[in-house]
Order: structure tokens, then C-alpha cells, then sequence
């Protein structure tokens, strides 16, 4: 691997860059599904102890997006989506990224354990080293399955903060993880599909570059078909009710709708519109899960479930 570090002449450091090895816009997502696994959860916390867990699995996220870049420094570079971050744009050096990625990963699992319990600690360091090890140094290099195991890692927050609530895992936890774990796979081959080129420089086998744009289009509209019947199901749980299932319908909708125009695309015609519809499909997958989280917290102040 390529060592990248700051070049003579290049700018001081500043706050700013640090912040953004953590990641803050991609962590966000995983920080709202967190806090809403903990407030929907049947056991009450106290504000303050939520905020501080939801505060400490956020830094978790961070450490684990540090170690990230930190790691993938050399496929930044050749990036051109990632090629201005902290590392390859030589505001950060390697050894620094890989400081803070540690420290905090150490600093956010033993006060979540002090703040809420060890069961839900222990899982942030799992969920830490999954990302890390698991997902950064051995799939994303070796396999095109590389986002569907990974994927786990962006899945495991709602459960972490069911776990600072209960001390455990349920049925509602593991069907919140469910649904994150099975939308990851189409997210991300959408952003593949409009980004390959980036992916075949930098050596990162997406399944756009093992096995082509035609298979992968078929794989996004198969995982639409697996999640829905997840999310839905969700719906039936202590945590669903009326007003998240019918958002949950509406939503799957328009994403399965979505997934099957992906798959009905033209390649020559997909590349003279500049492949606006698979952009749009990757901005409705944000909006898919966010407002299904938003849906459990508004069915939760509501009340009303099964």
C-alpha cells in the first residue's frame, strides 16, 4: 500500500480536517439510526444518559471512518470522489489519522460502558473492528461481496443503541439491523454504477467492475425484493403500528418501482443522460432509510402500535 503522508509546502492541519476523518456526513445517517434503536427501545433512559450514549456511539462511528482513511489512503488518491479528504490532499499524515482512529475508538467504548452498559460497549468495539479490520483491510480489497458482509458494520448502530436501553437484543433490534443490512448492497451499487471508472483505477473489486453494469443492475432490483418484506415486517413488531407501516408500503413502493427501472436501463442510453436515473435512485436509498427510522420515532411519539 501506497504510504501517503503530508507533503513539504503543504497547509497546517486544521480543526476542520480532522473533524472530516470522522466522516461527520457519512456518520450522521448511522448516528440518527442509533439514537432512534435507543429512544423506541420499551426501556426508559434519562435524556442526558442517552444523549451522552448516543454522543459516545457517534465518536465510535468516527474512529471507525479515521481507521477508514487511514487505511485507504492510496485508494483516495486515485479517487476523484475521495480525493480531496485530509490524507490524500496532504493536510493529514497517515500516522496522525491512525492516532486519533485509536484513541478514539479506545475513549468512545469505555465511556458508553461507564454511561450506559458493557453489553452495548462491547458491541460498539465489535461493530468498531468489524468496519476497521473486517471490512476496510480484508473485503473491500479481496471480494466483490465486499458492501453486502460489510454492510454489517452501517447496520449494528440501532442495535447498539437498543442494547444502551435494555442490555440486550430483541426481535425489533435485529429486524432494524435487517433493514439497514439488505438497503446497503443497492446504496451502494447505485453509487457504483455512476462511479465505476473511479472503483477499476483504484483496484476495489465493486461488482460493476468484476462482473459488469448488466449484473449489478440485476443484483440492485433482487435486494429490493429481499428488503421490502424486512422493512414490512418491522411494521408488525412492538416498535411498528399504522403510521410507520403505511409509510413503510409507500417507501418500498417506490424503491422496488425504482429498482426495477434500474434494472430495465439501456447502458448506451444510461450514459447519455449521464446516468441520471441511477443518481436519482441513490438519492431516493437516502431518503428510503432515513425516513423509516424518522417513521419508528414518529410512530413511537404517537403510540398506537400493534
Amino acid at each position: 500500500m501506497a504510504d501517503i503522508h503530508t507533503y513539504e509546502g503543504a497547509p497546517e492541519a486544521e480543526f476542520g480536517d480532522y473533524v472530516a476523518l470522522l466522516k461527520p456526513r457519512v456518520m450522521s445517517l448511522v448516528v440518527f439510526t442509533a439514537f432512534v434503536g435507543l429512544w423506541i427501545a420499551p426501556v426508559h433512559v434519562h435524556p442526558f444518559v442517552a444523549f451522552c450514549a448516543v454522543l459516545f456511539i457517534a465518536l465510535g462511528g468516527g474512529a471507525s471512518g479515521a481507521l477508514n482513511m487511514w487505511y485507504d489512503a492510496d485508494i483516495d488518491a486515485v479517487m476523484r470522489r475521495t480525493a480531496g479528504r485530509p490524507i490524500p490532499a496532504g493536510r493529514v499524515a497517515r500516522p496522525e489519522a491512525l492516532a486519533v482512529g485509536l484513541a478514539l475508538s479506545g475513549l468512545s467504548v469505555m465511556m458508553l460502558g461507564l454511561v450506559a452498559n458493557w453489553f452495548a460497549a462491547g458491541f460498539l468495539a465489535f461493530t468498531i473492528f468489524f468496519y476497521a479490520v473486517v471490512y476496510t483491510i480484508w473485503l473491500k480489497r479481496s471480494t466483490p461481496q465486499n458492501i453486502v458482509i460489510g454492510g454489517a458494520a452501517g447496520a449494528f448502530p440501532p442495535m447498539i443503541g437498543w442494547a444502551c436501553a435494555t442490555g440486550g437484543i430483541s426481535l425489533e433490534s435485529v429486524l432494524m439491523f435487517a433493514l439497514i443490512f439488505f438497503w446497503t448492497p443497492p446504496h451502494f451499487w447505485a453509487l457504483a454504477l455512476f462511479m465505476k471508472e473511479d472503483y477499476h483505477k483504484a483496484g476495489v473489486p465493486m461488482l460493476t467492475v468484476t462482473h459488469g453494469r448488466a449484473a449489478t443492475r440485476r443484483h440492485i432490483f433482487a435486494y429490493t425484493l429481499v428488503l421490502a418484506p424486512f422493512a414490512i415486517w418491522l411494521g408488525l413488531t412492538s416498535v411498528g403500528g399504522a403510521f410507520y407501516m403505511a409509510v413503510s408500503v409507500l417507501l418500498n413502493a417506490l424503491f422496488i418501482l425504482g429498482g426495477w427501472r434500474i434494472l430495465k436501463r439501456d447502458e448506451v442510453a444510461a450514459e447519455a443522460d449521464g446516468y441520471g436515473v441511477e443518481k436519482r435512485y441513490f438519492k431516493l436509498s437516502l431518503y428510503y432509510l432515513f425516513l423509516h427510522f424518522l417513521a419508528l420515532l414518529v410512530q413511537h411519539w404517537i403510540g398506537g402500535g400493534w
